[in-house]
């Protein structure tokens, strides 16, 4: 395989939606034209060729010791090529025009090296992992990185990890874990099993990585109480800033510093796109008249950032929001096959992330994505704020919580809220569950929100790598196709 371009494809996330599955997995196979397919036996029944499919084998076909399988002997090593792709990332998006992220030798080298200079890796280190290898956090973060680098990796698979997430916590304790990661929600299920949990020594964890999608400070810190029974430190946290564009990582922190907010007034960042520092003491105040925003450090060795106004794309001072741009060594040339969407995706050499930020001492401030954002009454609204105020009321599912603009009277658009609940002997019933909802939407936001949609446990739309699809949902809520509750 050597000299080949990987392709990762995800797993089927629900038994229920594996004819969206298949259709998606045989758009990328195509899009990408892909020359063999390498699948295991337990998934092999859920994906059957079609005649223009490329050959497909089992996976062991290819592994030591099948037939007609060579030896490391007759290995030749490809000439040296810059530009030569290696990984294929897609991102998540519609089946009919998949989105391939090109990384070339030279992009994820240069991420390589970036992500070990900041994140100070050493051969010393035990890096843990049970992402999965179709995201790019687990592919190249946690598969790419410890294979080039001689770091110590222990690789766990994902359904483990979901099955029961106190293993992830025991695996760091059992292998002295020095590194790990995972997005937000998973960070979550870890305090609440770590809560049930005794006998584990976390002191060696250093770099407990939170990224792929926004880091929510109460989770972190909410982790942090329940860790620190076992050794942990708070200085092991590790807020950070990546996307597939850039192979992996974007921006990081300082090595053992640990979370750092920003508490800002929200009402001036949401009507001035301005991030004006406030006190606030009270923490039921906090959540409606201020944001706190972590700090996630700056651009990774080889990299520039700026920031600029989304219209004239000029930059802005410090502390005034606009699009995030980066340039460097590490960005992609582009999407495969879809120039359109290339020539979309820089200005000026610039690569357009698409997400809200500012700048504070050089470090970045993520507030949401452009366009996620909710315009309501002359103000900005982030849909996390919203989602973020939902989540902890009594039955609903916290983190299954989505939040989307609808243009409603006279052009003026309003709040969707659609929430996965579960009624409980406290939480009433769904009258009161979504009179709760209601109240705290509009303390949030200033206006009632247009509906409040309550549905049935596991069936938010959500990527491969479990991040909520506000647009499929938007989607879903216009055809009539939510789950609801009944």
């Amino acid at each position: 395989m050597a000299g080949l371009a990987s392709m990762v494809l995800p797993l089927p996330m629900r038994m229920g939606s594996l004819d969206v599955f298949i259709e998606s997995t045989r758009g990328r196979i195509r899009h990408g034209d892909a020359k063999l397919v390498l699948i295991d036996d337990l998934l092999a029944d859920f994906y059957v060729a079609d005649d223009d499919d490329p050959p497909i084998l089992p996976m062991k076909a290819v592994m030591p010791g099948a037939a007609n399988v060579p030896t490391g002997d007759a290995l030749e090593i490809p000439s040296h090529d810059p530009e030569r792709l290696v990984i294929l990332q897609y991102t998540s998006g519609s089946t009919s025009e998949p989105k391939g992220v090109m990384i070339p030798d030279r992009v994820l080298s240069a991420n390589i090296d970036a992500v070990a200079e900041a994140a100070e890796l050493t051969v010393a280190d035990v890096m843990v992992s049970w992402l999965p290898l179709y995201h790019d956090m687990g592919l190249v973060g946690f598969l790419a990185l410890p294979m080039t680098k001689g770091v110590q990796l222990v690789q766990a698979a994902p359904q483990d990890f979901l099955a029961h997430p106190g293993n992830w916590m025991q695996w760091l304790s059992d292998y002295g874990a020095t590194a790990t990661a995972g997005p937000n929600f998973s960070w979550v299920l870890a305090t609440r099993a770590l809560k049930r949990m005794k006998d584990l020594d976390l002191s060696p964890l250093t770099v407990a990585l939170s990224g792929a999608e926004p880091v929510d400070p109460n989770a972190v810190e909410a982790f942090v109480a329940e860790a620190s029974r076992f050794g942990f430190t708070p200085g092991g946290v590790f807020p950070a800033f990546g996307m597939a564009e850039v192979a992996i990582g974007g921006t990081f922190p300082p090595r053992g510093r640990g979370l750092r907010t920003d508490t800002v007034d929200r009402i001036v960042l949401e009507t001035q796109r301005v991030a004006k520092p406030v006190e606030v003491n009270d923490p039921d105040e906090l959540g409606l008249t201020a944001r706190r925003l972590p700090l996630l450090g700056k651009a990774l060795p080889g990299l520039e950032m700026r920031v600029v106004d989304p219209d004239t794309y000029e930059e802005v001072p410090e502390r005034h929001v606009g699009e995030l741009l980066l340039r460097g060594t590490s960005v992609t040339p582009g999407y495969y096959k879809r120039p359109d969407a290339t020539a979309a995706l820089f200005r000026d050499g610039w690569l357009c992330t698409g997400d809200l930020a500012y700048l504070l001492d050089g470090e970045l401030v993520l507030c949401g994505r452009i366009k996620d954002v909710i315009i309501v009454g002359g103000r900005n609204v982030f849909p996390e704020d919203i989602e973020r105020a939902v989540g902890p009321l009594d039955g609903v599912r916290a983190g299954n919580v989505i939040a989307f603009g609808m243009e409603g009277y006279k052009g003026k658009e309003s709040v969707v809220i659609v929430a996965e609940v579960r009624v409980s002997d406290t939480s009433g019933g769904l009258d009161e569950i979504r009179d709760r909802i209601h109240h705290r939407t509009l303390e949030v936001c200033g206006l009632p929100p247009r509906d409040v949609m309550l549905v049935t446990p596991g069936t938010l739309p959500k990527t491969s790598s479990g991040k909520l699809q506000r647009a499929k949902c938007r989607d879903e809520y216009l055809n009539e196709e939510l789950a609801l509750v009944v």
